[in-house]
């Protein structure tokens, strides 16, 4: 056990300022990321229908891509494969449900099962492929199959789908190019962000952790995926202030869906994982149930109520008290 002046030198040493500082620094890259892309898609001719599910989409889970690659690959398969499981689960114990919390969510009928689907048949495929032990790069080549089908099916109904007003701040108008060369560079400063606050969380998280004893399954599933899911519960309760509950749920149900297939199946194609019988028995599990809960939950009346959000942030917390040994 440490000691009380061991314990404060751990909290006062540099692990905790990379900590901090990689979850700031993978906030701004997100906003900046999610901001500029858009923007210079748009201003290409994109459409902004096809903008909002593809480019948006995975925007928002390059904090997870980011971590997981360096982690995974620099320190432990553990820290990548455990950073999506526990993403996943917070996006729907704490991003939905403190969502629901500040205001109930109406739930659209064809987000629900659209995507509600997708994101179930993706939790499924992940534990199937695990259940062997071992993600390897034939495992993440299905998986970055089906993400193709996915984004592609997202593709075809944005076709579909009424066209939005771009937003003046959104629009690049400017005949000299200057717009798009301030959105370049945005963008390549939202990617040094995000790389820069990988190394820090993953550094920082790492470090402080292990410190009290912590091992890196543990720090994946909850710290560091904290950190990762900090744009989507800003996003999601920003929206949720603002009345926009298609958006929030939208969010968390796209994020989860490209976790898994882009991020982990990236990561086995790269550095295949391994799946130890804990993740298999109880991370695994777990994760299914937060996912059947939440779609259950938003077919139920096609609200997510206060209560229901409660039912979700204290599944999270007891998933959480759950972990400690």
């Amino acid at each position: 056990m440490l000691s009380l002046k061991a314990i404060g030198s751990v909290l006062v040493s540099a692990d905790v300022l990379y900590l901090v500082g990689g979850i700031l620094l993978l906030y701004l890259g997100a906003e900046l990321l999610v901001s500029s892309a858009s923007s210079l898609a748009i201003g290409y001719g994109i459409a902004p229908a096809t903008v909002g599910v593809t480019i948006v989409a995975f925007s928002t889970t390059a904090p997870e891509l980011f971590v997981s690659l360096i982690g995974g690959i620099g320190i432990s398969s553990d820290i990548g494969l455990g950073n999506i499981i526990g993403s996943n689960i917070a996006n729907i114990g704490l991003v939905l449900g403190a969502s629901a919390l500040v205001q109930p969510l109406s739930v659209n009928s064809k987000l629900l099962w659209r995507h509600g689907p997708f994101m179930f048949v993706a939790a499924v495929l992940l534990v199937v492929l695990g259940s062997d032990g071992r993600l390897g790069q034939m495992d993440g080549a299905g998986m970055l199959a089906l993400l193709a089908v996915f984004t592609g099916y997202l593709l075809y109904k944005s076709r579909t789908a009424d066209e939005t007003v771009v937003p003046d701040e959104m629009q690049v108008e400017d005949e000299d190019g200057s717009a798009s060369v301030r959105e370049i560079g945005l963008l390549v400063g939202a990617g040094l962000c995000l790389l820069g606050g990988s190394f820090g969380l993953v550094q920082g998280g790492t470090g402080l952790l292990r410190a009290f004893g912590f091992g890196d399954l543990f720090i994946g599933i909850t710290i560091i995926a904290f950190g990762t899911s900090l744009p989507e519960l800003a996003t999601s309760l920003v929206s949720s202030i603002r009345d926009e509950s298609g958006f929030s749920i939208g969010n968390v149900v796209g994020s989860n869906i490209y976790n898994i297939l882009a991020v982990i199946g990236l990561l086995a194609v790269v550095n295949p994982l391994s799946v130890n019988t804990d993740v298999q028995t109880f991370h695994f599990p777990m994760m299914i149930g937060f996912t059947v809960g939440a779609i259950g939950l938003m077919a139920y009346g096609r609200q997510l109520s206060r209560r229901s959000g409660l039912v979700l942030l204290s599944g999270y917390f007891g998933f959480i008290y759950l972990l400690f040994p």
